[in-house]
C-alpha cells in the first residue's frame, strides 16, 4: 500500500458522549447496541485483565475508553483519535491518558491496540509540535526499545511482528503522525514494510539529543508544565482555582506496565507566579501563533521579553523557523539570539545546529535578507558549541550560515527560473529574488562582511550574477565583484 497522505473518507461514528448535570453528577446513556459497543453478554472476557479492570470499574468514560480500543482497531486512526476526544472531556484527557493509555505502550496486548494508543497520544497534542507533547519521552522510550527488540530479530534472521510499531512510532517522532491518520491499525500492522523501512533502519534526527535518558525527571517535569499550558490555552481554569491537584502518574521504568506512582499534594503557587506562568502560556501561544500570521505591534511587545523564557528549553523546532521569519522577521530575530545562546541547547552535544541549518536553507525573500543582516551585525558573545571557546553572533552566522544560505538562494532561483520557462509560474519572484539577492550581496559588501578579493567566497556569485546581468542589479554587483578580484 502507499504510504502517500492520502484523504481516505472516515466512517461516520455514533458515538454516545458522557455529560455532567450542573451539579457536576455524570450523565452516561446506554451506549450498548451502538457501532462501538454491541450488545454483548461476554464482552469482558475477549479483553485483556487491563481491559476488563477498566470495564468493571465502575467508571462509565473508563469503560467507553476501554470499548473504544477494542472495537476501534479496523477502522481509520483519526477517526479513533476523534471518538476518544468525544468520550473524553478536555479536563479529564491527561490523567486518563496517564491512567489507561500510556501503560498499554508497553503491555502485553495486541499490536493494533498498541498502534491505536500510540496514536492517540500522538492525536491529543497534534496541533503544536511533536516537542511540546508531554508524552513524547514516553513514545521514545518505547521507539527505542522496540527498536533494539526487532533489531535482534534481523540479526538472527527472523522478523519480529512489531516492526510496523516501530515504523509508526518513527513517523509520529518525526511529526509526520498525520500521515497514519486514514490507516486503520488493523491494516498497518498487516502491511509488509520496504526494505529500507525496516526498524534497525530507522534513526531520528534528533536522536542524539535524546539519547541521555527519555525518562528522566527534567523531561517528566518539563512535560507536566507543558500539560499545565496546553490547560490554559484551552480555558480551563487555573491551577490556583483548584482545592488538590493530583501529579501526573508517571511510570517507573522498572516497574510492570500496570504500576504507577500517584501523590496528591496541595499546590503553593504566589500570586506572582500565577501572574508570571500567565504571561508565559500567553506568549507561547503568540509564538505558535507567529507561524501563520503578523503579530501586532502590542502582541510583539508582550511576546519579545518572554523568549528566553521560551527558548530554554526551547518549545518550537528548526521546522518552525522558516514561517516565523516570513510572517514577524523582528520576532525571528530575537528568536533566533535567544537559541543561539542558549545554556541548555549550547549543553546538548549538536548544539543550535538544527536552527543554524534551516537558515541556510530561508527562501531568498526580503525577511530572511533582514534577518541575516542583523545577526551578521549582531556582536553579542555566545560559546561556540564546537569548540568551547568564546565566539560572538556575527561570527558564527558568517562561518556557518552565510554560504550555504547564498548557495541555496541560487539553487531555489534556478528552480524558479526553470519553473518560469516551463510556464509553472507566471509571477516574478525570479526576477525579484535576483534583484533582491543582489542588493542584499551588494550590503554585505559595503558592511565588510565579504571580501571581493577572495576567491572561495565571491566564485559562486560572480557565475550567478555574470548569468542573470540582463537585471541591472546583478550587472552592477558583478562589476563590484569584476574589479576587486582582477
Amino acid at each position: 500500500m502507499s504510504w502517500a497522505n492520502s484523504s481516505s473518507p472516515s466512517p461516520s461514528l455514533s458515538l454516545t458522549t458522557t455529560t455532567t448535570t450542573s451539579r457536576g453528577v455524570p450523565v452516561t446513556p446506554s451506549m450498548a447496541g451502538s457501532r462501538f459497543f454491541p450488545k454483548s453478554s461476554t464482552a469482558t472476557n475477549i479483553l485483556s485483565p487491563t481491559f476488563a479492570s477498566q470495564i468493571n470499574s465502575g467508571d462509565p468514560v473508563r469503560a467507553s475508553v476501554a470499548h473504544l480500543l477494542v472495537r476501534a482497531c479496523t477502522l481509520p486512526c483519526s477517526t479513533a483519535a476523534q471518538a476518544f476526544s468525544q468520550i473524553v472531556q478536555p479536563t479529564a484527557r491527561f490523567q486518563l491518558a496517564l491512567d489507561a493509555l500510556l501503560p498499554l505502550l508497553n503491555s502485553s496486548v495486541e499490536l493494533a491496540q498498541r498502534i491505536l494508543v500510540s496514536f492517540i497520544l500522538y492525536s491529543m497534542y497534534a496541533p503544536y509540535p511533536i516537542s511540546l507533547n508531554p508524552f513524547k519521552s514516553a513514545l521514545y522510550a518505547t521507539f527505542v526499545k522496540e527498536r533494539g527488540r526487532c533489531t535482534e530479530f534481523a540479526a538472527e534472521g527472523g522478523f519480529s511482528e512489531n516492526e510496523q510499531l516501530v515504523w509508526v512510532l518513527w513517523k509520529i517522532l518525526k511529526g509526520d503522525g498525520n500521515d497514519i491518520g486514514p490507516y486503520s491499525p488493523s491494516t498497518l500492522t498487516r502491511s509488509p514494510l520496504l526494505p529500507e523501512l525496516r526498524a534497525s533502519n530507522l534513526i531520528l534526527e534528533e536522536e542524539s539529543l535524546l539519547d541521555s535518558d527519555p525518562t528522566d525527571g527534567y523531561v517528566l517535569v518539563y512535560g507536566w508544565l507543558l500539560v499545565a499550558i496546553f490547560d490554559f490555552c484551552r480555558g480551563i481554569s487555573d491551577l490556583t482555582q483548584r482545592g488538590t491537584t493530583q501529579q501526573p502518574r508517571v511510570l517507573d521504568p522498572g516497574a510492570s506496565a500496570g504500576q504507577s506512582l500517584t501523590t496528591t499534594t496541595e499546590p503553593h503557587i504566589s500570586p506572582e507566579e500565577d501572574e508570571r506562568n500567565e504571561r508565559i502560556v500567553h506568549g507561547m501561544k503568540l509564538l505558535l501563533a507567529a507561524r501563520d500570521r503578523t503579530l501586532t505591534l502590542t502582541e510583539q511587545r508582550i511576546l519579545t521579553p518572554l523568549i528566553p523564557n521560551l527558548t530554554s528549553p526551547p518549545m518550537i523546532t528548526s521546522m518552525d523557523l522558516p514561517p516565523i521569519v516570513a510572517h514577524n522577521s523582528n520576532i525571528a530575530y530575537q528568536l533566533v539570539l535567544a537559541l543561539l545562546t542558549s545554556n541548555a541547547l549550547n549543553a546538548q552535544p549538536q548544539g543550535p545546529s538544527a536552527y543554524i541549518d534551516a537558515l541556510k536553507r530561508l527562501p531568498p525573500t526580503l525577511p530572511s535578507f533582514d534577518l541575516l543582516v542583523q545577526l551578521l551585525r549582531d556582536t553579542t558573545t555566545l560559546t561556540d558549541f564546537a569548540t568551547g571557546g568564546k565566539t560572538t553572533v556575527a561570527d558564527v552566522i558568517r562561518l556557518e550560515v552565510l554560504g550555504g544560505f547564498i548557495h541555496e538562494c541560487i539553487k531555489w532561483l534556478e528552480n524558479a527560473e526553470r519553473e518560469e520557462r516551463e510556464g509553472l509560474i507566471s509571477d516574478d519572484r525570479f526576477a525579484k529574488g535576483v534583484q533582491n539577492l543582489c542588493r542584499f550581496y551588494a550590503s554585505l559588501i559595503r558592511l565588510s562582511v565579504v571580501d571581493t578579493t577572495s576567491d572561495a567566497d565571491t566564485t559562486e556569485m560572480v557565475h550567478f550574477t555574470l548569468h542573470n546581468a540582463r537585471f541591472e542589479e546583478a550587472n552592477a554587483l558583478y562589476r563590484i565583484l569584476a574589479s576587486g578580484r582582477f
